[in-house]
C-alpha cells in the first residue's frame, strides 16, 4: 500500500511539474489550435464540462455531482474586481447550469478535511425555523504545514475560537472569505422574513371581544386569499421562462405592461439575461425544464462577458460587494445590515483545512492586505460607523464591525507607546507628568479588568495561555508594521487617489515538517519601522 502510494505520489508531482512549464508558442489545444487562454489578461469566457447533467457514477453506481471549469472573459480596459468579481462570476454561471440554492465557497489553497461538514452546514440552513433567516454557515479556518510554537501566530486562534463564538451568540460571525456555505437568496440582495411576533391579549381585547372576532374573521379571510395566492409548486419559477423572454402576461401578474415593467426592473438589477433572471426567481433552485443544454452554455458564457455588471447592482448590491481588497468582510457586513443571521459551526474534526504562510515577511504581507481591507472600509460610504442604521443590524454587531475596520489605526498610539520611552531616555526628560494615585487606581483596575477577561475567555474557548501569548506579541509585530502601513496607504488612496496594489500572499509548501522558508529572510519593508522602534 506504501509503495502505490509512493508510486502515485510521483506520477501526481510529475504532472504538477509539467503543467508549470509553459512553452514558449504557449499551450495547443487537441486539434492543435492555440489555447484561448494563453493570454491572462486577454482572453475570451471559457466553460469546460467535465461531468454535466448525465456525468459518470461512482463505484456504488451513484451519480457524481457536476465538474465545470470557469473561466470569465478577461479584456484590457475592464475593471475585473479580482477574487470578488471571479465569485460573482461563478454564482452567476453556476445559477445558469445547476442552480443550487447552497453554495460552498472555498480558496484554492483549502481542501476539505470533513467529508460531513455539508451535512453540518445543511442542518442549520434546512432547519424549518432557523434555516430562513441564515444567510451562510461559517466554519473556522485551520492549517497545514505551521511550526510546533506557531511563533507568527498563524493558526490566530484568538480569533477563530474566541472572537467568532462570541459573534455566534449575536447575529453570527463575519465572513471570513473561505470555508462558508452560502444560501443563494441572501447573494442576491433579499432581505429574510420578518419573524413573527407573538403578541399576547389584553384589556382591550378581552374588553372589545365583539370587534376583535370581526377582526379575526377578516384576517381569515384575508389569510385565505394568501394562501391560495401562495399556492404553488416550488420547483416552479415565479416567472416562467418564456414569459420573461416574450414579455407576455402570467406569473402572477395582471397585464402585459406590469410584467414588463417587472422584467425591465430585474434586468437592471441582475443584468441582461432572461435565463438567470428566471433562475433568482425560483425559490427552492434548479434550472427551468424549457430550457437545453446548448442554450444554458451559451447563456453561461454569457454571464461571464466583461461588460455583462455594467449598469446593474452586481458589486454594490449583490453579490460579493466592491470596494475593498477584503471583500469578503463587506459582503456579510451587508447581510447582517438586512437582517440575515449567520452561523458558526464548529465540528470535532475541521471540516477544511489550508496553507499558512509560515515566513514572516509573507505573514506580514498577509496582515498588511488584511488592514488594508479594513482600512478602506472605514473611509467608504460602506463604513459601519454610519451604514445601515436603518436596517435590521443589532447593535453588538455594529460594535463588532467598527471594531473589524477601526483596529489599524491603534497602530498610531502603539508606535507612540514604543517609541517613547526611547525619546525620553535620549533627551533625559520624562514627557508623560507624574501619575496620581487616583490615576493609578484607574489604570490598575482597567488591567485587572482586562487580566480578568483574558482568563475568562481561555477558560471558555479552551485556549492555550501559549497561543494567547503568541497572538499578542504578533499583534504588536503587525501594530508597528503593517498595520501602520495600511493606514498610509489607505489615506494615500482616499486623499490621493492614489491606489496600491497587493500581491497574493505565498503558502508554506513543504511537507513532512521541512521548514526551511520558516527561517529563510525575505527583506520587506514592513521591517522597517520594527528595526527603527527596537534601535
Amino acid at each position: 500500500m506504501k509503495r502505490e502510494y509512493e508510486e502515485f505520489k510521483i506520477r501526481v508531482n510529475a504532472l504538477v511539474a509539467k503543467a508549470q512549464k509553459v512553452p514558449e508558442e504557449g499551450w495547443i489545444m487537441q486539434d492543435g489550435t492555440p489555447w484561448p487562454g494563453n493570454n491572462t489578461r486577454d482572453h475570451p469566457g471559457m466553460i469546460q464540462v467535465f461531468l454535466g447533467q448525465s456525468g459518470g457514477l461512482d463505484s456504488d453506481g451513484n451519480e457524481l455531482p457536476r465538474l465545470v471549469y470557469v473561466s470569465r472573459e478577461k479584456r484590457p480596459g475592464f475593471q475585473h474586481h479580482k477574487k470578488a468579481g471571479a465569485m460573482n462570476a461563478l454564482v452567476r454561471v453556476s445559477a445558469v447550469l445547476t442552480n443550487g440554492p447552497f453554495l460552498l465557497n472555498l480558496d484554492c489553497d483549502h481542501y476539505i478535511n470533513n467529508s460531513k461538514a455539508l451535512r453540518e452546514a445543511m442542518c442549520f440552513l434546512m432547519d424549518p425555523n432557523l434555516g430562513k433567516y441564515v444567510c451562510y454557515v461559517q466554519f473556522p479556518q485551520r492549517f497545514d504545514g505551521i511550526d510546533r510554537s506557531d511563533r507568527y501566530a498563524n493558526r490566530n486562534t484568538v480569533f477563530f475560537d474566541i472572537n467568532l463564538r462570541g459573534l455566534d451568540g449575536i447575529q453570527g460571525p463575519v465572513y471570513v472569505g473561505t470555508g462558508c456555505v452560502f444560501n443563494r437568496t441572501a447573494l442576491y440582495g433579499y432581505e429574510p422574513p420578518h419573524k413573527p411576533k407573538h403578541k399576547k391579549p389584553g384589556l382591550f381585547s378581552s374588553c372589545f371581544g365583539r370587534s376583535s372576532k370581526k377582526s379575526s374573521k377578516s384576517s381569515k379571510k384575508g389569510s385565505d386569499k394568501k394562501k391560495s395566492s401562495k399556492h404553488v409548486d416550488p420547483t416552479v419559477p415565479i416567472f416562467n421562462l418564456e414569459d420573461i423572454e416574450e414579455g407576455v402576461e402570467g406569473a402572477g401578474f395582471d397585464d402585459e405592461k406590469t410584467l414588463l415593467m417587472s422584467q425591465m426592473s430585474l434586468e437592471k438589477r441582475f443584468g441582461q439575461s432572461a435565463v438567470f433572471v428566471a433562475s433568482t426567481l425560483m425559490e427552492n433552485g434548479g434550472v427551468p425544464q424549457s430550457a437545453t443544454p446548448d442554450t444554458l452554455l451559451k447563456e453561461a458564457i454569457h454571464v461571464i462577458s466583461c461588460g455583462y455588471e455594467d449598469k446593474t447592482e452586481w458589486g454594490s448590491e449583490i453579490g460579493w460587494i466592491y470596494g475593498s481588497v477584503t471583500e469578503d468582510i463587506l459582503t456579510g457586513f451587508k447581510m447582517h445590515a438586512r437582517g440575515w443571521r449567520s452561523i458558526y459551526c464548529m465540528p470535532p474534526r475541521p471540516a477544511f483545512k489550508g496553507s499558512a504562510p509560515i515566513n514572516l515577511s509573507d505573514r506580514l504581507n498577509q496582515v498588511l492586505r488584511w488592514a488594508l481591507g479594513s482600512v478602506e472600509i472605514l473611509f467608504s460610504r460602506h463604513c459601519p460607523i454610519w451604514y445601515g442604521y436603518g436596517g435590521r443590524l443589532k447593535w453588538l454587531e455594529r460594535f463588532a464591525y467598527v471594531n473589524t475596520t477601526i483596529y489599524p489605526v491603534t497602530a498610531i498610539p502603539l508606535l507612540c507607546y514604543c517609541t517613547l520611552p526611547a525619546i525620553c531616555l535620549l533627551t533625559g526628560k520624562f514627557i508623560i507628568p507624574q501619575i496620581s494615585n487616583l490615576a493609578s487606581i484607574w489604570f490598575l483596575s482597567l488591567f485587572l479588568s482586562i487580566f480578568a477577561t483574558g482568563i475568562l475567555e481561555m477558560r471558555w474557548s479552551g485556549v492555550g495561555i501559549d497561543e494567547w501569548w503568541r497572538n499578542e506579541q504578533f499583534w504588536v509585530i503587525g501594530g508597528v508594521s503593517s498595520h501602520l502601513f495600511a493606514v498610509v496607504q489607505g489615506l494615500l488612496k482616499v486623499l490621493a487617489g492614489i491606489d496600491t496594489n497587493f500581491t497574493v500572499t505565498s503558502k508554506a509548501s513543504d511537507e513532512d515538517g521541512d521548514f526551511t522558508e520558516l527561517y529563510m529572510f525575505k527583506w520587506t519593508t514592513l521591517l522597517i519601522p520594527q528595526q527603527l522602534s527596537s534601535l
